[in-house]
């Protein structure tokens, strides 16, 4: 580097150019622009994070895993058994003699090849695969019952919104309408009454932007509970609260309902894993068929060869287990079964007949709730107009005060009510949801 000095120059320079990288990318703010939520986004953060719903899913996994588990039952098995038998020898050429033993020193080491045929595993491997179907649905049923949560509290916080958006408009008309009535006491067209009216009108619309601040904080803070790991405020609602959605016809939203509730599938199945119950149950008075393979050695030596014989051999064991007499156990078992099945069709009459009047309220409900919103949207238009006339007549003197804060209060309850008419229709089609399986979006 002596003889270079220009390097060391180059050097320099490079130094100072990453230091000055490195101070500018540390002083560089991070981006802080608010994540932007759809609902499809919400909705898939909740069920990674829903406590409830995972359990379902892991309820619905277990089962799964249950059902394959009682399968491989079904099938052969093949395992590799190794011993020695050590017994005490007795007469004058060390034998035993007294237990039932090959020999004072015996050594197996033998592959088994094992299959057990019952009518009884047969059956108990269909219940499981029926209980696993049960708890696939009940994670179907949790699933949907997250949506209505979710869409409760996305669209809460878009209403919550639109809500302080309404109370600070009023809150500015307060300051407006406030204003003109000192204007008008000035000119002497008005009375001093007029304006402690306008005043206390205005520091009640100010009350109402501070409850309409902390409404929308608190409607935030119990979304971001639902959707976030880790506790996150800094989003911003992408879904429009009034984007049109269209309520399909009865007849169609009846099929979804009937071929994709899953509650009637929980129930079918329940009732399926019962019967399948009272055949294993009954199972138990046929006989069962166990094989058995055996190959390895069998031997007074732990060798493959002893004094050049082959110990290795195989032998097969066929065992047929009749069941003779269990005092009663079988028939006891076959009437717990039987109970189980009777509840589980109980169970499904009852889900059935709650679906058809589930069907018809919450169709019912989304179908008042979309023609009572067309209704509030022109009752929140009327409501702005007729404040807007009634202070322009006030100020030609034609109305009186307490007209105008009439006129102020029917406007921000009109507009309240609309945003309040727009969630409950929300709300009405997720809750159509939780029988059809199908969220309508726009």
């Amino acid at each position: 580097m002596r003889g270079f000095p220009y390097l060391r120059h180059l050097c320099a320079l490079l130094g100072v150019a990453l230091v000055a990288t490195a101070t500018i990318a540390q002083q560089k703010p991070a981006d802080s622009s608010p994540l932007r939520l759809t609902l499809a986004d919400a909705l898939n953060r909740a069920r990674q994070n829903s406590v409830v719903y995972q359990a379902a899913l892991t309820d619905a996994r277990i089962a799964h895993e249950d059902k394959k588990q009682a399968t491989t039952v079904l099938l052969p098995s093949v395992n590799y058994n190794n011993s020695a038998i050590y017994t005490q020898g007795t007469g004058a050429d060390n034998q035993a003699r007294f237990i039932a033993n090959n020999a004072v020193h015996e050594y197996i080491s033998q592959g088994n090849a094992h299959e057990a045929l019952d009518v009884a595993g047969i059956s108990e491997a269909r219940r499981a695969a029926a209980n696993a179907a049960v708890a696939k649905a009940r994670a179907e049923i949790a699933s949907r019952g997250l949506v209505v949560t979710v869409v409760g509290s996305y669209f809460g916080v878009a209403s919550a919104e639109k809500k302080l958006g309404v109370a600070q408009k009023a809150d500015d008309e307060g300051d407006r309408f406030l204003k003109l009535a000192n204007d008008l006491e000035k000119g002497g067209e008005v009375a001093h009454s007029d304006v402690i009216k306008a005043e206390l009108q205005m520091n009640d619309r100010r009350r109402q932007l501070q409850e309409a601040k902390l409404a929308l904080l608190n409607a935030r803070l119990d979304l971001a509970v639902l959707i976030f790991p880790n506790f996150n405020d800094t989003y911003e609602i992408a879904d429009d609260l009034h984007a049109p959605v269209t309520l399909g016809s009865a007849e169609e939203i009846e099929a979804r309902a009937a071929r994709d509730n899953p509650d009637i599938r929980a129930a079918l199945e329940t009732v399926n894993a019962s019967n399948h119950g009272v055949s294993a149950a009954r199972a138990a008075y046929l006989p069962g068929l166990d094989l058995d393979y055996f190959y390895g050695i069998d031997a007074t030596h732990f060798a493959t060869r002893t004094n050049g014989v082959s110990n290795l051999g195989s032998s097969a064991v066929a065992t047929l287990n009749i069941p003779v007499w269990n005092w009663g156990t079988t028939q006891s078992k076959i009437k717990q079964a039987e109970f189980q099945r009777d509840q589980a069709k109980r169970e499904l009459s009852l889900a059935q007949r709650q679906l058809l009047a589930e069907l018809k309220s919450l169709y019912a409900e989304a179908q008042t709730a979309a023609d009572e919103l067309s209704n509030l949207q022109r009752s929140a238009e009327l409501g702005a107009e007729s404040l807007r006339l009634t202070t322009l007549r006030y100020k030609n003197g034609e109305s009186t005060v307490l007209e105008v804060v009439d006129a102020q209060t029917t406007d921000t309850l009109a507009d309240a009510a609309y945003e309040d008419g727009a969630v409950r229709y929300r709300v009405a089609l997720a809750n159509l949801q939780t029988l059809t399986g199908e969220l309508t979006t726009p």
